[in-house]
């Protein structure tokens, strides 16, 4: 195992530069309450090349919170000297052993546990190390990155650098007081011992009485009081399991394990079994006879005996860095069980690929079947699982960065060799390559869910004009159109498979594309490809915005909507779209609440204009003939007088007009261009922090438009050019306003009032000229039915039944006589 010069060179000057009152007081001894061991007899005792006491204090007590890492350091170091021995090996095998026994030495990777003495052992086969790099790597510190690394320790930030410093090797005295490095390089005939308790003082000497490795690297840790959970195989299990799960060589750990096996008995035994039986036997009444029993067959019996062997902890294989074309579903179904930790959920969709540039990286991405029970709950603190990993490598699952908040039910990878192995998260968030990955990432998960949505499109629409049914097929399902004779059942398994699969995702994920839509401009387009809802003409199926410019009429300009909260049944029923759907335009009904916030971000597609239909800018291509501008102008000088009689006296609208878009209803209430329709009225009215100026502000923008051809506006305006003063004229115009504003689905403020005026009329109806509770009447006493005759009733009933089952008892015990 080798750690290379240049990043060992790096901090130096840290030894110099950290004056007497950086650590501890000038007079202070350096901190080190282990006991001191003594070197090995005859080792050649050097110093560090600085003051490394304090060095080990930056590192212990300031740079790592998280001991785990220790062994996620020393394991990247082992794969690095594994690395390197296999390229060297490549083009010269002698120099990776002179002989043939070092040569075929396996590369991996080997952890030993010792309780009793404390000492956690890690062994590669890697290239190994001679006396000089010794020397030079584990006893001289780097000098290049001192300015970064105070900097770093200055701002008190996330100091998640030890690797990226060249100093990953030292991290191992977070759990350790003594640290022995056995070391055998290919080229040289020596085996070296390196040993330090990190005390100032390292020393160095020829190993002739240990065991001969042969080449690569061991080190012996001996672990602290206070770290001896570093001393459980579990541990270390858990800990390879998170940070070298992937790494391209096996690691192994010696364990101890309990195994049943059969075992041959003795005479003795067997006739103690024999003897046993017997007993048994005739204890029970069962007569003995002797059983002919080969001669040559051995009696055995089970026993469970306590083994040790080697059990390789990371055998899921990192399947990223395999060509797409060469995994298959199924490999990519067993590898998501691996990453969610699920083994009974399959992903909906995969995107495996790489990417070359500026950062060289490869990923992995899953779209999971379901989404968590708590996503939008708790979706401004839902953590991503996307596993960042440099060269296999573990560094962290929570940058956040790598993805937007919408896309963080995504799980996968991401392995970048362009990163550094320890890159902290400063660092990261003000990488560029971080910005080329997260817009790589971000374009590659739209893709999965768009080839969902396509296929979707593609089952629902059959085959297109110009292209066959074997053709259709195959593009749905990727796979060669099946015989003759299978080929229908193939065709609407195909159909139900991809409508069932985007619908699934759109039930669980359309909220999250909604957000999508809102936050991430620049995909925008990209994704509003995505969704789905219904619309006057889709008879309660669903359909794309691609279809329905597909389907506009001539001369149709803009994309008719309505956002509602009640359901798609309530908003066909809408005043505002009966005389579009009458002039067979169709309107789309958006029915979630965040469809408001996405209307309100996303105003054209394909160069139509987003139209909503409950607000006052809505204007038909009929409206624009000279015949209906004309007539038009009539209706609104002949109505003008009452629109203005109309505002005075109702008070919360800003005008009345005459309305075009109306066929039955007498009359609408539209908001202003810029004002709040009825469902963003009734979010913003249930918001904590809602504004209330801003809520009369945009009530104030309401506008009241009539029909003018219905009897009850034709009524008003006679009674209103009699007498307008009229006080039943003002109250009913106030009711007919109320009844227009509720089924325009704006929320009524005066309920008092307007039950009030309900009751009245009711009262006019019924007769009743005074509503004013009176005195309670006399109650004329009622004869009860007597409970006698009603227990007799049902006796009487109870009798029948009993009688039907006395027949169907003697039927049924004939027919058992006859038999």
């Amino acid at each position: 195992m080798g750690v290379s010069r240049r990043t060992t060179l790096w901090l130096v000057a840290v030894l110099f530069c950290l004056t007497t009152t950086c650590i501890r007081g000038e007079d202070e001894a350096p901190v080190n309450e282990e006991p001191v061991r003594e070197f090995r007899k005859g080792a050649e005792t050097r110093e560090f090349q600085a003051e490394v006491s304090r060095l080990m204090d930056i590192i212990v007590h300031s740079l790592y919170s998280n001991k785990d890492i220790f062994l996620r350091e020393l394991v990247s170091n082992s794969a690095d000297a594994l690395d390197k021995a296999r390229f060297v090996s490549l083009t010269n095998i002698s120099a990776i052993g002179s002989d043939a026994e070092t040569q075929q030495l396996p590369f991996e990777i080997k952890m030993k546990v010792d309780k009793e003495n404390r000492v956690l052992t890690i062994r590669d086969t890697g290239i190994g190390m001679t006396k000089e790099d010794l020397v030079q790597n584990l006893g001289t510190i780097a000098k290049s990155g001192t300015a970064a690394f105070l900097e770093q320790m200055q701002k008190g930030g996330d100091l998640n650098l030890i690797g990226q410093f060249g100093v990953g090797f030292y991290s191992v005295y977070l759990v350790a007081d003594y640290v022995e490095v056995v070391t055998k390089h290919a080229s040289d005939d020596t085996q070296w011992v390196w040993e330090s308790s990190a005390s100032g003082k390292y020393a160095i000497s020829a190993d002739t009485e240990g065991e001969k490795l042969g080449r690569g690297t061991e080190i012996r840790i001996h672990v602290k009081e206070d770290a001896s959970e570093y001393l459980e195989e579990s541990k270390i299990k858990e800990l390879v399991k998170t940070y070298s799960e992937f790494i391209n060589f096996p690691i192994s750990l010696w364990t101890e394990k309990t195994i049943e096996k059969e075992v041959e008995v003795d005479d003795i035994d067997a006739d103690m079994e024999d003897k046993k039986k017997d007993e048994t036997a005739s204890s029970d009444g069962v007569d003995v006879e002797e059983e002919e029993v080969e001669e040559d067959k051995p009696k055995t019996k089970t026993v469970t005996e306590t083994v040790q062997d080697w059990e390789v902890l990371n055998d899921a294989k990192a399947l990223w860095l395999r060509p797409p074309s060469n995994v298959t579903d199924e490999e990519h179904d067993g590898f998501y069980k691996v990453l969610s930790k699920n083994p009974y959920d399959s992903p909906l969709a995969h995107s495996h690929f790489s990417a070359e540039g500026d950062v060289d990286f490869k990923s992995v991405l899953y779209l999971p079947s379901s989404l968590a029970s708590d996503f939008y709950e708790n979706f401004q603190s839902k953590k991503a699982s996307l596993k960042l990993y440099v060269r296999r490598v573990f560094i962290s699952d929570s940058f956040e960065d790598l993805l937007p908040k919408w896309l963080s039910f995504l799980v996968g990878i991401v392995d970048s060799d362009s990163l550094p192995l320890n890159v902290s998260r400063e660092m990261l968030q003000m990488s560029e390559g971080l910005k080329v990955i997260r817009k790589k990432i971000v374009r590659k998960a739209i893709e999965m869910m768009k080839k969902l949505s396509d296929a979707d499109v593609r089952a629902r629409k059959g085959p297109e004009e110009d292209e066959s049914e074997d053709e259709w097929l195959s593009k749905l399902t990727g796979k060669p159109a099946p015989e003759e004779g299978e080929k229908e059942s193939a065709i609407e398994k195909a159909k139900e498979e991809a409508t069932s699969k985007y619908d699934k995702f759109w039930k669980s994920y359309g909220k999250a594309v909604k957000m999508g839509l809102i936050e991430d401009q620049s995909n925008r387009r990209r994704l509003l490809s995505l969704l789905r809802f219904e619309t006057s003409a889709t008879d309660g199926n669903v359909t794309t915005l691609d279809e329905y410019v597909s389907r506009m009429k001539e001369n149709q300009t803009g994309i008719y909507y309505l956002v509602g909260t009640s359901g798609t049944d309530e908003l066909k029923r809408s005043p505002f779209v009966e005389m579009l759907v009458s002039k067979g335009y169709e309107v789309i009904f958006f029915t979630d609440p965040l469809d408001e916030y996405v209307t309100s971000h996303v105003t054209e597609y394909e160069g139509k204009t987003l139209i909503n239909v409950s607000k006052d800018d809505l204007k038909l291509p009929e409206n624009d003939q000279k015949e209906e501008k004309e007539k038009n102008k009539r209706a609104s000088a002949y109505f003008k007088g009452l629109g203005s009689w109309w505002k005075k006296n109702v008070k919360d609208i800003s005008s009345v007009r005459v309305s075009r878009r109306l066929s039955s209803a007498p009359c609408v209430v539209v908001s202003g261009k810029y004002g709040w329709s009825a469902t963003m009225e009734r979010i913003a009215r249930v918001q904590a922090l809602g504004d209330s100026d801003k809520a009369n502000i945009m009530k104030s923008q309401r506008i009241l438009e009539v029909n003018p051809r219905h009897p009850l506006i034709k009524e008003i305006r006679k009674q209103w050019e009699e007498n307008p003063e009229d006080e039943n004229l003002i109250a009913n115009a106030k009711l007919l306003y109320e009844s227009c504003l509720m089924e325009s689905g704006y929320i009524l403020d005066d309920v008092k009032s307007h039950n009030a005026r309900i009751l009245s009329l009711l009262g006019e109806d019924m007769k009743v000229s005074d509503l004013s509770p009176g005195e309670e009447i006399d109650y004329p006493e009622i004869k009860e039915e007597k409970k006698e005759e009603k227990k007799e009733s049902a006796g009487e009933d109870k009798s029948a039944e009993e009688i039907e089952d006395l027949i169907k008892q003697a039927e049924e015990q004939a027919g058992h006589d006859e038999l």
